[in-house]
C-alpha cells in the first residue's frame, strides 16, 4: 500500500479521530475543522466517480456531471482496477446500509 509510507503515530492519531465519530454532523464538524472546502469536495468528489465508475458511466458524462477532470478519473479508475478496494468495500456498505434504511422505513 501506498499509505504504508506515511504508516506513523500522526497517521494513527488521525484515523483513529475518524472512526471515533458518531454519526453525520460530528462528521461534518470535524471535517470543517480539519479541511477547506476544496479538499472535502475533491474527497467527496472521488468517491462519486468511484461510484459512477462501477455503475458503468463513460468518462464523458462523469466529467460533464462530476466536472472531475479525465486525470482523476483515471487515477480512481486505477485505483478500483488495482488497488485495495477500499472504494469497492465503502461503497458496498453505503448501499447496504441505505437498502437497510428503506426496508426499515417500509416496515414503519
Amino acid at each position: 500500500m501506498q499509505i504504508d509510507k506515511l504508516r506513523g503515530r500522526e497517521v494513527d492519531q488521525l484515523f483513529k479521530a475518524i472512526l471515533s465519530l458518531r454519526d453525520l454532523e460530528e462528521c461534518y464538524r470535524f471535517f470543517d475543522d480539519l479541511c477547506t472546502v476544496n479538499e472535502i469536495q475533491s474527497l467527496a468528489q472521488r468517491l462519486e466517480v468511484a461510484r459512477m465508475l462501477r455503475e458503468g458511466y463513460t468518462y464523458h458524462k462523469i466529467e460533464t456531471e462530476t466536472g472531475a477532470s479525465t486525470a482523476t478519473i483515471s487515477r480512481v479508475k486505477r485505483c478500483l482496477n488495482y488497488g485495495n478496494d477500499a472504494y469497492g468495500m465503502a461503497l458496498d456498505r453505503i448501499k447496504e446500509e441505505q437498502s437497510n434504511d428503506s426496508k426499515e422505513t417500509n416496515h414503519a
